[in-house]
């Protein structure tokens, strides 16, 4: 026993010594790899991030301990090409040789090609070179802790550093910080030279980032300066900026206390070769003209009117109404001057699609005798009127593996002179699925085509005035869409006709509104008798029930396969079968009678045409500013209601029609009537060093109500895929604990919870553990399945854990997203047998995205 102690010591000991060789083995003689970054403040060590971002010299990156790419690096040849010419040196016939074949000039840029330095080349790409200590970057690390300090209130602020060898070639880098007591705000005195700002400034003093008992922290200083300019700017000091405004601080003799002088000089003046000062004063605007051009006639006479007191010209017939271009210029004639009137004036109009950026100044009213008015000038160059539209598109979803998305169309802008835009499409899509329900194998074993128009409105379009609710500061929009499409992919075949009216806003910075007024949508399936080819899983739930009843059966419904089992013909056997069951004909269990109705309920749930004339509204908040963000949440709520509209007109009107089953119909089909309601929020932390943690939280609830005991297919709720539970494919999960005995399993509540954790491997591949919680349940609905239904927190035992790992490359336009799931905790299962039951490789899901999932 001792001896096998012995030997596993020595190894360990071993393979730890070669570990530590090969990580310094690009280190020169006399040079030491940094191996950590220590700082200690006030004799306590510290390992917050700010404090570690002030350092020159990060070590190396590590996964887990490990140095990665430091190993790739060192596992390159140090001097391809070198070695390459002392390989052909040692043996002159063989430099000879390779002349023959090729030629000498060949043979010298074999050298360098990637036959010879292409891994080498490709190992130093994506590796990292060894991190060596700096002394010059060791001091000027410690200049900036000092700084760092220094910014913060600490004036009397200590750095000192330490090397500090570790074993062969390694050293670590001790920072000491002491910081002493630090300063804080005392008195605050203003100078002010201009009697207009001194006024301004009474008013917002109180809400000062500088308070007196306050340490003292630069940021603050930077902020109110900041402050204090926007506000002079937004009230009318033209020309005013931010360098005016300048501090002194003394701290001399005053035992820690900082007495600061507040100072906003009068406003500098150049003409000429000479300079002189002057008070600053208010600024109002007197006039603004809008100038534009007619792309038909830009050359033409000057036609120009007089709108709300705008001033409007153009190079041409001018082919906009007047109103158009005022509504989206928030400078107004007699208005104070504002500077974030300017900035909205940018944004709406660069919003309207309809311009190119567009150029805005301000001159002084040379009419004005005191010199405080301004006329602003406003130039808009119109885009084409008719574009082309195309476009081709990688896309992904949960019943999409793979798809090629390519759309063709002409744009019309400025249709009704309003700067409204008017899109029409023609669209098409092909996609490679391995869903066991699609019978075609093919790779593109998916195709949809249809059509489209968009109507795009930059105003609220509706009869009465939203002016007062919906300001036009929210750049309101309006969409009015009609589409139609056809799939082609399950075996039912779609046909989709859409039409929608909708209003977006935003409310606030990083908030948006969207309402859908109208969104109609009616689904015909167009071969509605393909049911039990398309869903195997029912059809042999059916053909089992069958087999026990053999003898009951009609020998012209079904055949008898090899094995000398029942096979139901589809369509006339299965259909034979089941009106048999359900009117007595053929005497089976009570059990047995339940599915069949199950399946015949499903069967006439999935293959029903379905009209939903729906109206709802979609709330998001985020804090999320662009792409790069890496530390943000986003909160997106929703709340649908379907049927209401239809329902009130069906009820008015002196035929009322109803289907064979009891429900009103509109136009021939039952009309869908629910109330849907989802909550959504994503949190990214950002762990730094390229690692983030993301988290997403979904509720979702749909409740059928009046003339629907269920909820349409194409609005209920689906558990499992890339984007969601990602250890059971999709539709594969749920509902709750019933095993997934369906083709596609669907339900309407669901709840998911998901975590990952994201870090950079090298270069442009990152890395992701992760894991996802949720399921799906009936609830308020025609199911009468136990295991289908939501009973209270006796049910949360049934929420499927999927856990697993994957790989994200970064294209820079779109992220390439591998993972791979495990069953980690699997409710369809029985209950004493669900943990890790089927945690292997032969029971994973491997999921292929495009970005990320949340």
């Amino acid at each position: 026993m001792k001896n096998k102690i012995t030997k596993i010591a020595l190894i360990l000991l071993s393979v730890l010594l070669l570990y530590s060789c090969s990580l310094v083995k690009r280190v020169p003689d006399n040079r030491h790899l940094l191996e950590e970054n220590t700082i200690t403040v006030n004799g306590e060590e510290k390992k917050e991030e700010a404090l570690q971002e002030q350092l020159y010299q990060q070590p190396n990156t590590s996964i887990l301990g490990y140095h990665l790419r430091l190993h790739l690096y060192n596992l390159a040849k140090k001097d391809a090409d070198s070695s390459y010419q002392a390989w052909l040196a040692r043996n002159p016939q063989r430099h000879e040789n390779l002349r023959k074949l090729l030629s000498e000039k060949q043979v010298q840029r074999l050298g360098e090609s990637f036959i010879v330095a292409g891994l080498s080349n490709f190992l130093k790409k994506v590796g990292e070179p060894p991190v060596l200590v700096d002394p010059v970057r060791v001091r000027k690390s410690a200049n900036r802790l000092l700084s760092y300090y220094y910014k913060r209130g600490y004036f009397r602020t200590k750095v000192g550093y330490r090397v500090d060898t570790l074993g062969v070639k390694k050293a670590q880098v001790n920072y000491t910080v002491e910081t002493g007591k630090p300063y804080v705000v005392d008195s605050i005195a203003t100078y002010i030279e201009s009697p207009v700002l001194d006024t301004l400034y009474q008013k917002i003093k109180d809400e000062s980032l500088i308070k007196s008992g306050k340490q003292y922290n630069e940021t603050d200083f930077t902020g109110e300066r900041e402050r204090i300019a926007n506000y002079f700017l937004n009230r009318g000091v033209y020309r005013f900026e931010p360098n005016y405004i300048s501090y002194i601080v003394d701290t001399v003799n005053t035992g820690y206390k900082a007495n600061v002088d507040l100072i906003i000089d009068n406003e500098t003046v150049r003409r000429g070769d000479s300079t002189f000062t002057r008070p600053f004063k208010i600024f109002k605007v007197s006039q603004v003209n809008i100038y534009t051009q007619n792309a038909a006639d830009p050359n033409g006479t000057i036609d120009s009117t007089t709108y709300n007191g705008f001033r409007i010209f153009s190079n041409g017939k001018l082919n906009y109404r007047p109103k158009a271009l005022t509504d989206p210029v928030f400078i107004t004639p007699g208005s104070t001057f504002a500077d974030f009137r300017r900035v909205l004036t940018y944004r709406y109009i660069n919003n309207l699609r309809v311009f190119y950026y567009p150029n805005i100044n301000y001159v002084v009213d040379s009419t004005d005798t005191e010199g405080s008015s301004l006329i602003a000038n406003i130039y808009l160059k119109p885009r084409d009127n008719f574009k082309l539209l195309y476009g081709i598109d990688l896309t992904h979803s949960n019943i999409q593996d793979m798809g090629i998305q390519g759309s063709t169309g002409l744009s019309i802008r400025n249709l009704f002179r309003g700067a409204e835009i008017l899109d029409l499409t023609l669209r098409g899509n092909i996609g490679s699925s391995r869903d066991p329900a699609i019978s075609d194998r093919s790779f593109f074993n998916i195709l949809e085509y249809g059509a489209d128009a968009k109507l795009s409105i930059p105003r609220i379009f509706f009869p009465l005035n939203t002016d007062n609710i919906i300001r036009k500061e929210m750049l309101p929009a309006s969409l009015l869409s009609l589409g139609i499409s056809r799939q082609k992919n399950i075996g039912l075949d779609k046909e989709s006709f859409t039409g929608v009216l909708n209003y977006n806003w935003i409310p606030k910075r990083n908030r948006t509104a969207r309402l859908d007024l109208f969104n109609i949508q009616y689904i015909r399936n167009v071969n509605p008798d393909n049911y039990f080819f398309v869903y195997n899983s029912s059809y042999d739930r059916l053909n089992d029930i069958a087999n026990t009843y053999a003898e009951q059966l009609n020998p012209t419904y079904y055949s008898v396969d090899s094995d000398g089992d029942v096979r139901l013909n589809i369509e006339e056997g299965t259909r034979a079968f089941i009106t048999g069951v359900d009117g007595g004909d053929i005497t089976t269990t009570a059990q047995d009678r339940r599915e069949v109705r199950s399946i015949e309920e499903r069967r006439r749930r999935l293959t029903e045409n379905n009209l939903i004339s729906a109206t709802n509204f979609t709330y998001t908040t985020t804090t999320q500013d662009n792409l790069n963000d890496s530390e943000f949440f986003i909160f997106k709520t929703k709340l649908e209601t379907a049927g209401n509209t239809l329902s009130l007109i069906s009820s008015l009107t002196e035929k009322n029609n109803r289907s064979t089953s009891g429900n009103r119909t509109f136009l021939d089909v039952e009309y869908s009537q629910y109330v849907k309601g989802e909550l959504d929020f994503i949190k990214h932390f950002d762990l730094t060093h390229k690692r983030v943690l993301a988290m997403r939280a979904f509720f979702g609830l749909a409740v059928p109500y009046g003339n629907s005991d269920n909820i349409p297919f194409t609005r209920s709720y689906f558990a499992g895929g890339s984007n969601d539970n990602r250890a059971w494919q999709s539709y594969s999960l749920g509902p709750g604990s019933s095993g997934s005995v369906n083709d596609f399993n669907e339900a309407n509540l669901k709840m998911l919870y998901s975590a990952e954790l994201r870090f950079n491997l090298f270069g442009q591949l990152n890395g992701a553990i992760f894991g996802d919680v949720g399921n799906i349940w009936n609830v308020f609905d025609n199911q009468d399945q136990p295991k289908y239904i939501f009973n209270g927190l006796s049910s949360f035992r049934d929420l499927a854990f999927g856990s697993g790992f994957g790989f994200r490359y970064d294209l820079n336009f779109f992220v390439v997203r591998f993972d791979i799931g495990f069953k980690t905790y699997n409710p369809g299962r029985p209950v004493n047998d669900r943990w890790f039951k089927e945690y292997n490789f032969a029971h994973a899901v491997y999921n292929v995205g495009i970005n990320y999932p949340f």
